[in-house]
């Protein structure tokens, strides 16, 4: 009966699932290409609203930003660690369709095994790796990867502590004399309560520009 089956539906060919890994792996490096220039284009406009929220002395709404900017850089360098490995992916692929040719078959990749289980952690691309998981699998070029977490170590409070440094930087980088100027107390006493507001009205509205810019942000990150 399995010869039966094998005759009626015989094994795909190593080299058209090949070509079909790598159209999808390059058109997966295209959206994260592009989900990176959104990102940096998001981040000029926080950049610019942080230098305005250190003129009027606001540095509560500056660091509010701020955070919010490194946790957008921090997604971006992921996001090119995740580009990295999806192009290591189908480099060790064509490794593969080249033994293939000798032996007959695919044989199984460590390498390609572990950087579709690293993936499969990514927010980014965790639904596509378990795909790949699926079909890789199936093929015989990996072992089945049982793996639900999604590394969401971005929004860790672990790294808070370090998170608070960065924003300090970026404060001092892009607010340049309005915060360095500052005595080193007051700025960091600065930092940790928002400055209070002229009025109310003017308050509110900054509050909606900041809650659209971190929006507009998360969206981009998402």
């Amino acid at each position: 009966m399995e010869k039966v089956k094998r005759i009626l539906k015989p094994k795909p060919n190593p080299q058209l699932l090949l070509r079909d890994w790598q159209r999808r792996l390059r058109q997966e490096c295209r959206n994260i290409e592009r989900q990176i220039r959104d990102i940096q284009r998001e981040e000029k406009v926080v950049q610019k609203s942080i230098k305005e929220a250190a003129k009027r002395d606001d540095m509560g709404s500056a660091k509010s930003l701020a955070k919010e900017l490194v946790r957008s850089k921090r997604t971006v360098n992921r996001l090119y660690e995740n580009k990295a490995q999806l192009n290591s992916i189908s480099m060790h692929l064509g490794e593969s369709v080249a033994i293939a040719r000798t032996v007959g078959h695919l044989s199984k990749s460590a390498e390609v095994m572990e950087l579709v289980n690293n993936l499969m952690k990514a927010p980014e691309v965790a639904i596509t790796m378990q795909e790949f998981n699926k079909e890789m699998t199936k093929a015989g070029v990996i072992e089945e990867i049982v793996n639900d977490t999604v590394d969401s170590a971005l929004d860790s409070e672990d790294i808070e502590d370090e998170i608070e440094e960065e924003v300090d930087k970026v404060l001092t980088e892009l607010a340049g004399e309005t915060a360095a100027q500052l005595p080193e107390a007051v700025r960091k006493e600065k930092l940790k309560q928002p400055a209070q507001s002229v009025g109310d009205a003017e308050d509110a509205e900054d509050e909606e520009d900041l809650e659209e810019l971190r929006a507009r942000l998360a969206k981009v990150r998402s």
